[in-house]
């Protein structure tokens, strides 16, 4: 390793250096992985008609329905909204991890993150 260090890592320092920031690096991901984890994003789709909450793991936590969308004859829309809410909102949930990870990482593409 070059003296001056390497993205973000000090050089110089060796090996033990290197394991101490990647063991900080790898401490502050989880910990940012467990918040996350217990924030709820939302979306809506149709004007607020469906809204869907996915947790920071992009897990579905509930759908809400305004009744006024509710049409026996039009089953296929309601059926779409429900699609569009929860995509948008899984999608969202993704970028904000992604933009933590980001922040952790400094812009490092680390692969499986």
């Amino acid at each position: 390793m070059a003296r001056g260090g390497f993205n973000g890592f000090p050089g110089g320092g060796g090996r033990n250096n290197m394991m101490k920031q990647v063991e900080k690096l790898q401490k502050q991901m989880e910990e940012m992985q467990q918040n996350l984890q217990s924030q709820e994003i939302s979306a809506s789709a149709g004007g607020g008609a469906v809204t869907a909450t996915v947790n920071g793991n992009k897990e579905l936590i509930s759908v809400k329905i305004d009744k006024e969308v509710v049409d026996p004859d039009d089953v296929e829309m309601l059926e779409d909204l429900i699609v569009a809410a929860i995509n948008e909102a899984t999608r969202n949930a993704e970028e904000k991890m992604s933009s933590q990870m980001g922040k952790l990482t400094g812009g490092l593409n680390i692969p499986g993150l």
